[in-house]
């Protein structure tokens, strides 16, 4: 999937995927690549970034967890980010159904 398909629509995903529980970077790359059907590749310099974003205005919170000897960051979402979430579905619905009464129109009664 072309990335141009893919932006503006990066911080609805991100919240997403992160509804079910915490994750770290690439558990949220995995999930993206997963529940796009392999469709939606996202790139570490893309993700990164927008989950310092969505941190710093409050959406996500973080925090460091160890495994082994590695230590990995893992991103929830917060109160705030589950609102935003709410807001990203409902504009991504009226996104899809008006693009879709224009791709596909009704026939006329």
């Amino acid at each position: 999937m072309k990335s141009d398909s893919v932006r503006g629509h990066l911080d609805g995903m991100l919240l997403a995927v992160l509804e079910a529980g915490p994750l770290h970077g690439y558990a949220i790359i995995a999930a993206v690549q997963r529940r796009s059907g392999g469709t939606v590749e996202l790139r570490t310099g893309t993700i990164y970034p927008a989950l310092n974003r969505l941190e710093r205005i409050g959406l996500l919170s973080s925090s460091w967890e160890s495994v082994g000897e590695r230590r990995r960051r893992c991103y929830q979402l917060t109160d705030a980010g589950q609102g935003a979430l709410a807001g990203e579905r409902r504009a991504w619905q009226e996104f899809t159904t008006a693009i879709g009464s224009v791709l596909n129109p009704s026939p006329a009664t």
